[in-house]
């Protein structure tokens, strides 16, 4: 990817974490019902990797957004590391994402799962 979206990374989120997040000041939750103090990490995807996921995990969940990150605005640090049964690797940010480093929020509404 080349242009204004390279090097961006993507978080589905629940758009009532999101805004409990803008009043906070940073948003903590790091998948579906689990925190950032649960996993460790936030789970986030490259764009390739949005719909995927939110076709496996995410399918017909209401309320949902997209978070659009810019790992340079953020104070946390990013690691791109592979899932236990895969090559795959996936962005992982490690500490509180700042609000101040999403740089776009749209509803998302995830297709079916496969």
């Amino acid at each position: 990817m080349s242009g204004p979206e390279a090097g961006l990374i993507y978080h589905i989120a629940f758009d009532r974490d999101w805004r409990t997040a803008q009043a906070t000041g940073a948003y903590r939750m790091s998948t579906r019902g689990r925190t950032l103090e649960d996993e460790g990490f936030i789970h986030c995807s490259s764009a390739a990797q949005v719909a995927a996921v939110g076709s496996r995990f995410y399918a017909d969940v209401p309320g949902l957004v997209l978070l659009t990150i810019d790992p340079a605005r953020l104070r946390s640090e990013v690691r791109y590391e592979a899932i236990p049964g895969t090559e795959e690797r996936f962005p992982h940010v490690y500490g509180p994402l700042d609000t101040d480093a999403v740089v776009r929020v749209e509803p998302y509404r995830p297709g079916p799962t496969f």
